[in-house]
This record gives structure tokens, C-alpha cells and sequence, in this order.
């Protein structure tokens, strides 16, 4: 997710290459209540009381809200003067409304694959009772802005915001996924919650066999104070990198309808823990 604002003559949320450095099993039913065993009362004793029925479960965080948002646009190549249009991005830093993205060398964009691993994950969250935004609702538009995906998350009210990014860094042998959150933090939210769920999320992809990045951030963690969209946020929020679309092994796993969906499950399974913890 590096970076590439377009030049404004020709048409080329958040990077290019972009770091800029370069499910879980359905809860079983409840059981059935057991059968009494006490004899039916005389007619002089005292009829037993009438069990209460036992509420109706729901799944544990349902109602909650989680934002998507995948990053970047397909319509943004073809918007060279709105994706460079500067916005705000936090600690008084101004950044293009948007970029791009990357690609992998065979030419499979970011854009669908962030599009693609946001409605797999929204999907699976919203079958738990949870309510799932989208800062995009198509993959044909354009932006949007890097401030406006903040706001939608804010706007909600989001209990964790999660931004779905790939990388496109340079060195084809740099490989793995980071998780990145707002340092220094701006906000309360920016603190220890963000960085619980950047914790949750790293963990949870490590412990599903994807490795940590070897060329951002530390054991797959990176502190950001650049990324609009963590910045500007009020809730708590991270930027998953998934991976180096560059890198070979990286790229085919994207690329396939079988590596996203293991991308998707253990995104999923990272939120529910999260929310589940918080």
C-alpha cells in the first residue's frame, strides 16, 4: 500500500506499496432441558413450581458493530484530479484523498483482492448477529477519501475498525503480513484498545500459519503516524497489511479464490476474539 498519488495529466485508502515501508466452528445448539425425575405430587401436596423456559441463545456478540474497510478503489485510476485532491490526514498533515493501490506482476489489483477479503469477512460477521459498515459498497467507484473512511468508522459508533490492505513492496524476496495502529496515539481509543486488537489480529493470522512481515514493523506489529485513516480515527482501529503482492509465493495465495478465503477466516476469527476480549 506504498503511496502513489497520480499525476494529475494522466489517470492513474490509503498506499500504493502499502506499508509505505518498503472461521471459527459454529457454537454448538444448547441442549434440550433433562426430563424431571420427581414422582407426580399427591393431591394433598404442594405442586411443584413450573420451570422458566431458558432464554434463547444468541451468538455472544451479536449487535455489536465492526467497519470494513477494504482498501483503496477500481474507479480510482480512471480519477486522476479527486484521488489527488489533498485532504486532511491527521497531526496536521494534509495527504491525497487516495492512490491506486498495487498489483501483483501478473496485474491482479489490491483494489478487488481488499474488496473481495471485506465481503467474505463482512459476510461471516454479519451471519453472527454482528452489524457490519463498509466504507465502499462496489469495487467501480471512486475513493473514498482517506478522511471519509475515517468518519464512516466514527460515524458508527464502530467497536473495531479493520482496514484490509496489500502490500506491493519493491524486493520480491520481502514477504509476510504487519498489522499497523496509530503512534503515537491521539486518543484514548488510539491506545491500548487499538493496540489490543492489533495484538489480536497478529496473532490470530501468526497462529493460522501466516508469517510476520521480514521487512516492515517488528514481529508484525508497526507503529504508524502516517496513515490517515488511523489517525483520524476515534475508535479502535488497525491496518492489515496482508502480505507483499511482489512476492511470488504471496501473490499466487491472493490471487486464489482458496488463499482469500483463508485470509477471510482468520481476519474473522481475529475480530470475534477481539470483541469477545474487549
Amino acid at each position: 500500500m506504498r503511496a502513489n498519488p497520480l499525476p494529475l495529466l494522466t489517470g492513474l485508502v490509503l498506499l500504493t506499496a502499502c506499508s509505505g515501508g518498503g472461521g471459527s466452528a459454529p457454537s454448538a445448539a444448547a441442549p434440550s432441558p433433562a426430563r424431571s425425575s420427581i414422582p407426580a405430587p399427591s393431591a394433598s401436596s404442594t405442586p411443584p413450581s413450573t420451570p422458566s423456559t431458558p432464554p434463547s441463545s444468541s451468538p455472544p456478540n451479536a449487535g455489536k458493530v465492526i467497519v470494513l474497510d477494504p482498501g483503496h478503489n477500481g474507479g480510482n485510476s480512471t480519477h486522476p484530479g479527486e484521488i489527488n485532491r489533498k485532504v486532511p490526514a491527521g497531526r496536521g498533515e494534509t495527504k491525497p484523498c487516495n492512490t491506486t493501490g498495487t498489483s501483483t506482476n501478473a496485474g491482479y489489483p489490491e483494489h478487488a483482492f481488499t474488496f473481495a477479503i471485506a465481503q467474505e469477512v463482512g459476510n461471516a460477521l454479519a451471519a453472527k448477529g454482528i452489524r457490519v459498515v463498509y466504507t465502499r459498497s462496489d469495487d467501480s467507484g471512486t475513493g473514498p477519501c482517506v478522511d471519509k473512511r475515517a468518519e464512516i468508522g466514527n460515524s458508527a459508533e464502530a467497536d473495531a475498525v479493520v482496514s484490509i490492505h496489500a502490500d506491493g513492496a519493491t524486493a520480491a524476496s520481502a514477504h509476510g503480513f504487519h498489522v499497523a495502529y496509530s503512534s503515537p496515539a491521539l486518543n484514548a481509543a488510539q491506545g491500548e484498545p487499538s493496540l489490543e486488537l492489533a495484538r489480536t489480529m497478529r496473532n490470530t493470522l501468526r497462529d493460522n500459519g501466516f508469517a510476520t512481515s521480514t521487512y516492515v514493523g517488528s514481529a508484525g506489529l508497526s507503529a504508524r503516524s502516517d496513515l490517515a485513516g488511523l489517525n483520524l480515527s476515534t475508535r479502535p482501529s488497525v491496518l492489515v497489511e496482508c502480505g507483499n503482492m511482489r512476492n511470488a509465493t504471496e501473490a499466487a495465495r491472493m490471487s486464489s479464490d482458496i488463499g482469500r478465503t483463508r485470509y477471510a477466516e482468520a481476519i474473522t476469527q481475529a475480530i470475534e476474539d477481539y470483541l469477545t476480549s474487549s
